[in-house]
């Protein structure tokens, strides 16, 4: 990850909430009812967050009306930004990041 795609990312408005808020798996309404945030602009922060790596797809669970629908968990405990001697960024990530999702990938059988 680029420092710069970083400060980038984290400077976008809700992205620092929506990290916040997904210690634990959320989808995005959830995420979009908890912190008020439009559902589109969830979707698009989610896509950035994913992209970045600092958020990860972590299931896919049925909903009440029996839909799948996508949950997402964060992947770091913390982010600390350095600006001594230009820009240095050291991402903690989370200690166990275990996605249900692979289980299921291991289960599958080859073709």
């Amino acid at each position: 990850m680029e420092s710069e795609n970083i400060i980038g990312v984290l400077g976008e408005k809700y992205n620092t909430e929506i990290l916040s808020a997904t210690t634990d798996p959320k989808s995005a309404n959830d995420l979009s009812n908890d912190l008020g945030v439009p559902i589109a602009t969830c979707y698009r922060r989610i896509k950035d967050l994913t992209e970045n790596d600092l958020l990860e797809l972590y299931d896919r669970p049925l909903s009440e009306d029996h839909r799948r629908i996508k949950v997402y968990r964060r992947n770091v405990d913390g982010i600390e930004i350095n600006f001594e001697d230009g820009i240095s960024i050291d991402i903690s990530e989370r200690e166990v990041v275990k996605n249900k999702l692979d289980d299921v990938w291991r289960t599958m059988p080859t073709q």
